[in-house]
């Protein structure tokens, strides 16, 4: 996810595993792979910079721990 702006200067959160393509025209246009597009205060390289961020970063992310049947299944150590 990364944090963009509309040119009427409101942020919000887009999901950058959606982006098709980003281009200039005056203004940087993210469309999205729907076909939707957006118009943002960003520049094309800001935007493309955060999204290669988002995409090294998720993936130096550990991974959610997993509760191990094995581990619940063991028997205590408790002497009779």
């Amino acid at each position: 996810m990364i944090k963009l702006t509309r040119l009427d200067g409101e942020t919000f959160i887009l999901n950058a595993e959606l982006i098709r393509y980003v281009d200039r025209r005056g203004d940087t246009f993210v469309t999205l792979n729907s076909g939707e597009r957006i118009v943002v205060r960003e520049t094309m390289d800001e935007v493309v910079d955060r999204s290669i961020a988002y995409q090294q970063q998720k993936h130096f992310l550990p991974p959610p721990p997993v509760a191990s049947s094995a581990r619940l299944a063991e028997p205590t150590n408790q002497s009779l």
